[in-house]
């Protein structure tokens, strides 16, 4: 007896893997929750509303990339948003103190690198836990910035440091624009490069990796240091937005940022997740906080829904694993 099964046309299958992926149903939430927000309020949708969101994601949507690949690799990095705070601080005092601007802001970002291998350092050449050891550099990196400024920002800054965080080009911001390249650029390393590549075997099997050849230890240790430079890049054009170092800045935003990437398909145990997920996961975020705004929903409400999103986007990401492994 012949099987008469006709296999599914290339347009078919082509279909099936967008339906399976995280960013095609991202960009349908995304779509809906426009949508729905064009019609209950009619600022939603101006240019202004626009360029608030852009602007106000983009330093997110920046270190999102850095944590997409550790997550890929079976980490993930929680002293992001010290770093962010710490980086505007040492830019902006550097500068209040003469220093030329881009000395000023290749030394936060270096600094923002020598945390990184700090991190990389103590997680992969000691083996502490990189939740404990992520912490505690997030703790240091936090408590540095508020001793060196007594918790208050410092501003007078020149208006030539303010220039990338306030500028347009095309009638969108410059935050905007270096934020997409950034994204471009990585999705497209992390997807079609010999290094990034080796980041989903190493989360997939990290023994297996070692085995065949992969220099785990190194590749390891270079992601975090992408994070921590990430983090400071993010840090000093949050600065020059504000033009100004603020010590407080980025509270709790390391929660946002693994929301945003678990969100857009990375995954907690490694081995999964791309850097435009990640980034359509911080846009979704970043929407529904702005329409709980435009709702006039208590601040305090927007950390609650953050943190269900979180635990929604791990159990939603634990379920598809149980029901893959059952086929």
């Amino acid at each position: 007896m012949t099987d008469m099964t006709v296999p599914p046309s290339p347009s078919v299958q082509i279909l099936r893997r967008l339906a399976a992926t995280r960013e095609l149903s991202l960009l349908v939430l995304i779509a809906l929750i426009v949508v729905t927000m064009t019609i209950v309020s009619p600022y939603f949708l101006s240019l202004a509303n626009f360029r608030a969101v852009a602007i106000g994601m983009a330093p997110t949507a920046i270190i999102v990339i850095g944590m997409a690949l550790l997550l890929a690799s079976g980490g993930f990095d929680l002293s992001v948003g010290a770093v962010l705070a710490l980086a505007s601080t040492v830019a902006a005092m550097l500068i209040a103190a003469g220093v030329p601007i881009p000395i000023a802001v290749a030394a936060a970002i270096g600094l923002g690198g020598l945390i990184g291998l700090t991190n990389g350092a103590l997680v992969t050449l000691i083996g502490i836990n990189p939740l404990v050891a992520t912490l505690g550099t997030m703790s240091i990196a936090r408590g540095i910035a508020l001793v060196m400024t007594e918790g208050f920002s410092i501003s007078s800054l020149p208006r030539e440091f303010g220039l990338a965080g306030s500028s347009s080009w095309l009638g969108l911001p410059v935050l905007l624009w270096i934020t997409l390249l950034l994204v471009v650029l990585f999705d497209l390393a992390f997807r079609h490069t010999r290094f990034f590549r080796q980041v989903y075997f190493i989360g997939a099997n990290e023994r297996a990796a070692h085995l065949s050849g992969i220099p785990v230890i190194r590749v390891r240790i270079v992601l975090y240091v992408l994070s921590g430079m990430l983090a400071a890049l993010a840090g000093v054009l949050l600065a020059s937005r504000l033009v100004s170092g603020t010590p407080t800045a980025g509270n709790a935003l390391e929660l946002q940022v693994l929301a945003a990437a678990v969100i857009g398909g990375a995954s907690l145990r490694g081995g999964e997740g791309t850097i435009l997920g990640a980034f359509l996961g911080v846009v979704f975020v970043a929407l529904i906080n702005n329409a709980m705004t435009m709702l006039a929903v208590s601040v305090y409400w927007q950390m609650i829904v953050t943190g269900l999103i979180l635990v929604a986007a791990v159990a939603l990401d634990m379920l598809m694993r149980r029901g893959r492994s059952f086929h």
